[in-house]
């Protein structure tokens, strides 16, 4: 079962999503900026490596935020998502579809994987 570590970005009180693209699973659906742990890594060192990889941006990996787990029909995912800062909100993706900063209220608006929705309701619990 993958162990996958995701970041909630805020800049500015709006949170930075990432739609997954044609030809992957869950293509179209919003998520949470991360990836899958590789051997050896902590979760903090797996999320660094993946937003580099993917976002190219150097990200600060701060506090842990809360898990989620999740059975696809692929298999189960569970998911840490961090706390994550950056220096500058102008990010390009090498893999998403699309990106945008949302509010936390907007984020309801999106079609997020399943994994990620109990992340996305409980960020609108914050006052970001």
């Amino acid at each position: 079962m993958p162990t996958v570590a995701a970041a909630i970005i805020i800049n500015d009180h709006k949170i930075f999503i990432t739609q997954r693209p044609e030809g992957k699973s869950l293509a179209h659906h919003w998520e949470f900026p991360g990836g899958k742990q590789e051997q050896g890594e902590t979760l903090p060192q797996t999320l660094k490596r993946e937003l580099n990889e993917e976002l190219n941006i150097n990200a600060k990996i701060g506090n842990f935020f809360m898990s989620s787990s999740y059975q696809y029909e692929f298999g189960q995912i569970d998911m840490h998502c961090f706390f994550v800062s950056v220096d500058s909100p102008q990010i390009s993706s090498n893999e998403h579809e699309a990106t945008a900063w949302v509010s936390a209220q907007e984020l309801k608006n999106y079609t997020f994987a399943p994994a990620d929705i109990p992340i996305v309701e409980a960020l609108c619990k914050l006052d970001i």
